[in-house]
């Protein structure tokens, strides 16, 4: 007996120790992964000129990670809808960086024709470059202010003018711009006249913008269509299961029905993707 208890004994101190080492280092890794990604987020929106503290980016995303899965859970008890409510709270702070991120580009690139124009007006009046330029950042409404600020905080420090564009470039990455820069660039070296161009480029990206919103507005009802086919299942779902839920019953609480959700989620979000794909039209 006194063998028996003691490799009894000794198999629960090595299960100890190792769940005890396995949520030591769980918890290490957790918390490595999440301070690199509030420190990544905080990079991020800082190149956006939104300025908040890595710690409260980290608090956030550790409470979305505890809350949301926790809340899906107690109100579904559907192991496979806790499953993708965690999946979702893991990669909704780099989703909505990346949105606003979107969302940021395309205000810029929708304020820039009227910025060029502002530019190529001040110097057909005599002004310098960097006085049209001034003009702009005192003048125009963020995202497009907030840049050129930069632009010439970099050159009053003695940046040279190319190296000041590339940055520009590479913190706003649009062709639009890319094109702008390059000409500008170009207009300098070579002695021209940089007012014409940039006239010449504000006409040519104002038409590729209405270009783009036709075709957003002929796509529209296509990815509208996209949306309600895909929340139709769901729609369904909920009506069912109050018309008849003992019938549905299985579905939320067998685990071959929780397989049957995942699979119907995973095919819904593959013809999703595929239908915004097909609707996605670049110019």
């Amino acid at each position: 007996m006194s063998t028996v208890a003691a490799i009894t004994c000794t198999v629960f101190v090595a299960v100890l120790l190792a769940a005890w080492l396995l949520l030591h280092s769980g918890t290490r890794w957790f918390s490595r992964r999440q301070s690199k990604v509030a420190r990544a987020a905080q990079i991020d929106l800082e190149g956006m000129f939104i300025f908040t503290e890595a710690h409260r980016i980290l608090v956030l995303n550790v409470a979305l990670l505890l809350v949301l899965p926790m809340a899906t859970w107690l109100l579904s008890g559907n192991g496979v809808l806790a499953g993708l409510a965690l999946v979702v709270a893991l990669v909704a702070p780099r989703l909505a960086v990346r949105l606003i991120a979107q969302r940021r580009l395309r205000r810029f690139e929708e304020q820039l024709p009227d910025a060029l124009l502002m530019v190529a007006g001040a110097m057909r009046a005599g002004a310098s470059l960097t006085i049209a330029l001034d003009s702009v950042a005192c003048e125009a409404k963020p995202p497009i202010s907030q840049e050129f600020d930069l632009l010439l905080r970099e050159l009053r420090l003695g940046v040279d003018f190319g190296v000041a564009l590339e940055g520009l470039e590479r913190r706003v990455p649009l062709p639009d711009l890319a094109l702008v820069t390059a000409g500008m660039a170009l207009s300098r070296e070579v002695g021209a006249n940089l007012a014409e161009t940039l006239e010449s480029l504000s006409r040519t990206i104002r038409a590729k913008l209405q270009m783009e919103g036709k075709i957003r507005s002929l796509t529209a009802q296509g990815k509208l269509q996209g949306i309600v086919m895909s929340a139709l299942p769901a729609l369904l779902m909920v009506i069912l299961s109050v018309m008849e839920p003992e019938a549905m019953a299985p579905l939320f609480h067998a685990w071959y029905g929780w397989v049957t959700m995942g699979v119907i989620v995973v095919v819904i979000g593959i013809g999703y993707h595929f239908i915004r794909k097909i609707t996605t039209i670049d110019v």
